[in-house]
């Protein structure tokens, strides 16, 4: 009985250590460095990003328990608004970062966005991949609207996003134009930008006559202010 009991407590003690370290957030292990990895939220600040067409990140976007969020409080005590972008742009890469939306709330993370003046908004240049509260949100009755998807470009095969409050894993793969996106590991679109196919689906999309989206191999990644509170955490990249 003896051995059993200490036994079990070893096997407590190996699952604890365990549980310790997978809640260990915004690190990169071992093996990731290796492969390239790197982190685009230090988990403590917003260095490495900016407001989309300012110099420095707004207050409104802030950091708490180990998440990026933006907080509409803050906005109404006078913090300016407006997505936040990286500061380095990036053409062929892996991305993996977790979401969290409040209820009702609406996100996004557009990638591929050309920063100039003339383009007021991220969302002008760089394509979308929805963060939303699909069964608070009026938006998420839409068809191409839900977590996940390929904003108004492509459906999803499922509606793989967890109940609202919860964190939600997504995967963005950009290769050589090739696109492929991943919600909670279910794929939820795939196309290559620049080609027939990807034309034919913006000509059928609220995008088809803005002359600059899609345009852009290379871009900035943004974190959507789309007038909710949302977090985001364990943003991480790799080069291809």
């Amino acid at each position: 009985m003896k051995k059993l009991i200490m036994g079990a407590l070893m096997v407590a003690a190996v699952l604890g250590t365990t549980a310790v370290k997978a809640q260990k957030l915004n690190t990169l292990s071992a093996k990731e460095k290796k492969q390239g990895w790197v982190l685009l939220f230090d988990g403590t600040s917003t260095k490495g990003w900016h407001t989309y067409l300012k110099s420095t990140a707004s207050p409104a976007w802030g950091v708490a328990d180990g998440a990026i969020g933006l907080n509409q409080e803050a906005k109404k005590n006078g913090a300016p608004g407006g997505d936040l972008v990286t500061d380095a742009e990036y053409e062929n890469y892996e991305l993996t970062y977790e979401w969290k939306i409040s209820p009702g709330g609406n996100s996004g993370l557009i990638f591929s966005v050309h920063e100039d003046p003339s383009l007021s908004q991220t969302y002008l240049s760089g394509p979308e991949m929805q963060v939303i509260d699909d069964a608070g949100h009026p938006d998420g009755k839409n068809p191409k609207h839900n977590a996940g998807e390929l904003y108004d470009l492509i459906k999803a095969p499922s509606r793989p996003a967890k109940p609202v409050g919860e964190w939600n894993s997504a995967k963005l793969s950009k290769k050589d134009g090739h696109l492929t996106l991943w919600l909670n590991g279910v794929k939820t679109a795939e196309t290559t930008m620049g080609t027939p196919e990807w034309d034919a689906l913006v000509a059928k999309s609220k995008f088809h006559d803005w002359k600059e989206f899609g345009k852009h191999a290379k871009g900035h990644i943004a974190l959507q202010d789309h007038g909710d509170d949302v977090w985001y955490r364990n943003i991480k990249i790799r080069v291809l």
